[in-house]
């Protein structure tokens, strides 16, 4: 099977193919924070009287979900660790997801902060982790399209069937996994697998981007050529609140590389690598398309995963496709019970066997990285033991509208995976335009 190849920058973290024929529609989506709507399809906490965490749906528009986090243990007058949430979320979005609060349900009363809300809120027994969620449902509008409105109705309908056909499309790593603006969280990452903590640190600081503020810019630019920590931090913007934290540490620590990192929020520590990992998946999976691999049906040496009750993958539980299990395998595929996997490498990951493994092995080696290097001293947080993921991602209640200057996509998709990945086999845009 022949893929039609990926000409724009969504080449450069992987993503060399797109499963679909047709023609994109060309245009963007997040003109206005609104064009993007995304609801968590949760996994709520039991309620319990007088239990210790308030749970409660948060909707915002336009926010950073680290920022928000920090926005909001410090209006609520809590630690940030206290808040709970089950996933991060796109900034230029509207976005409603459930969060937990260890505190008394009264401080809620006082919360304030512009484009959030807080509503049904409850006691529950436990409080909210990273992974709580079933997935979430998107509605997503494209304007300024190449198309006219016939030709994108036409797009549509073709990208639907493709979709529709192989039950999925390729379950790439989005662009916002590396950074839509400034992609270089897998570099970052990169950085860190190869131990080389101070060179993470300094490409976080100082890579500048052409789509940043110029004050932004200036200040990537001071940091590539001075090191005197207690004097830049001053001179540096409070939107690179992150990078702050991170001089404001060296100012006190010279030196001080892995603490500069470990300063950070627990979940963008793990982003780092995550992402790294992300890019090695994207780039198999691209392989695995180049080879003319089925994306929907295994091969013998594929390593499947089943299915639990909610229809989330069990990674604890991989079944090996060989000459002889191969039958009953496919049928499991075809009927939506099971997936094919591709390896997110890390210290303790399983390889596929067969021509998978033979792609898993490559990428790896090209890479000059072994299993161990996903053990990072002193940041555990940072440290990965691997996974797997599945090949292809499956989406429901998928439905096109037109609309005057555009029009409109929206579907759910099972938790971990990326609207834009969706979106892309309908626009085949530039990444900018994502």
């Amino acid at each position: 099977m022949q893929y039609r190849n990926c000409n724009t920058a969504e080449a450069n973290v992987g993503m060399s193919f797109y499963m679909t024929s047709a023609d994109g529609t060309g245009g963007r989506i997040k003109t206005f924070p609104e064009d993007f709507v995304v609801r968590e399809i949760s996994d709520h906490p039991d309620p319990k009287e007088n239990g210790k965490y308030v749970i409660a749906e948060v909707t915002t528009r336009n926010w950073e979900t680290n920022r928000l986090v920090r926005l909001l243990a410090r209006n609520l007058n809590i630690s940030r660790e206290k808040i709970g949430f089950a996933g991060t979320k796109d900034k230029r979005a509207v976005t409603t997801q459930l969060m937990s609060f260890e505190m008394p349900m009264s401080k809620l009363e006082g919360m304030s902060l512009k484009d959030v809300t807080i509503d049904n809120p409850y006691l529950g027994k436990r409080a909210i982790q990273i992974g709580d969620l079933i997935g979430n449902t998107f509605s997503i509008r494209v304007r300024e399209c190449d198309e006219t409105p016939e030709e994108i109705e036409a797009t549509a309908k073709s990208v639907i069937a493709d979709i529709n056909k192989k039950k999925g499309f390729p379950n790439y790593f989005g662009v916002q996994r590396f950074g839509v603006i400034r992609p270089i969280t897998h570099i970052v990452g990169e950085y860190i697998v190869r131990g080389d903590l101070e060179g993470a640190v300094r490409k976080y600081l100082s890579e500048p981007s052409e789509y940043e503020e110029e004050d932004v810019r200036m200040a990537r630019k001071e940091l590539v050529t001075r090191d005197d920590w207690k004097a830049l931090y001053p001179t540096i913007p409070d939107q690179m609140s992150f990078e702050k934290t991170m001089v404001g540490h060296l100012a006190e620590n010279p030196g001080d590389w892995a603490g500069a990192i470990d300063s950070l929020p627990k979940n963008l520590q793990m982003m780092f690598v995550h992402a790294y990992q992300s890019i090695l998946f994207n780039k198999m999976l691209s392989r695995r398309m180049e080879h003319g691999l089925p994306l929907n049906l295994p091969t013998v040496g594929d390593i499947i995963v089943p299915l639990d009750a909610n229809r989330n993958p069990l990674h604890e539980d991989p079944i090996l496709t060989t000459a002889k299990n191969i039958d009953l395998v496919t049928r499991q595929v075809r009927a939506g019970r099971a997936y094919v996997t591709i390896a997110l490498f890390g210290s303790e990951s399983v390889l596929a066997e067969g021509e998978m493994g033979e792609i898993e092995r490559s990428v790896i080696e090209e890479e000059g990285i072994k299993a161990e290097d996903f053990i990072v001293p002193g940041l555990n947080h940072c440290s990965s033991k691997g996974s797997r993921r599945e090949v292809i991602c499956p989406v429901r209640d998928l439905e096109f509208r037109p609309e005057e200057d555009g029009y409109t996509v929206s579907f759910s998709l099972p938790k971990g995976n990326y609207a834009t990945c969706l979106m892309r086999e309908f626009m085949k845009s530039d990444m900018e335009n994502y």
